[in-house]
């Protein structure tokens, strides 16, 4: 019982030492800063500059790991900063086939979102509920394309 006693001590010890560790911030928090002020415009950073940024923030060079992420997650950042109007994608169009075709999912397919448009043909739009919920969210302007903004709306 008294070893127990001293090993869960020693624990508890040990992790309060490195939550209020944790806690700290380390030394280098104003330097990514620095480095984002001389990036330029947003969706105007490309690949090499961005790789540049991170080595200059890590000030090692980047792991395998850390390329991958920064390939895949730069593109994403990169096409965030604006969100163009879909080519085609009117709103007047999803809200008549919400208004006629809400029970199969058609209009999740037309804006985009496969997967969801799926799980309603096979839910008949969740026995209607669903249907008539998109139906009013397309209405309020809030069921929109998929990363993007209506060409046309109400």
């Amino acid at each position: 019982m008294n070893v127990f006693k001293k090993v869960s001590g020693f624990l508890m010890a040990a992790v309060m030492v490195v939550s209020l560790t944790a806690a700290f911030p380390s030394s280098k928090v104003s330097e990514p800063v620095a480095v984002a002020t001389e990036a330029p415009a947003v969706g105007k950073v490309s690949y090499k500059q961005m790789k540049a940024m991170a080595t200059n923030v890590k000030g090692s060079k980047l792991t395998m790991k850390e390329k991958i992420a920064l390939k895949v997650f730069g593109k994403k950042i990169a096409t965030k900063g604006s969100a163009p109007a879909a080519e085609g994608k009117s709103q007047v169009i999803a809200l008549i086939l919400v208004a006629l075709l809400g029970g199969l999912g058609i209009h999740r397919f037309y804006l985009g979102y496969t997967w969801q448009g799926v799980v309603q043909l096979l839910t008949l739009g969740g026995c209607g509920v669903w249907a008539l919920i998109d139906l009013v969210r397309i209405i309020m302007g809030t069921l929109k394309p998929n990363g993007s903004e209506y060409a046309t709306t109400l």
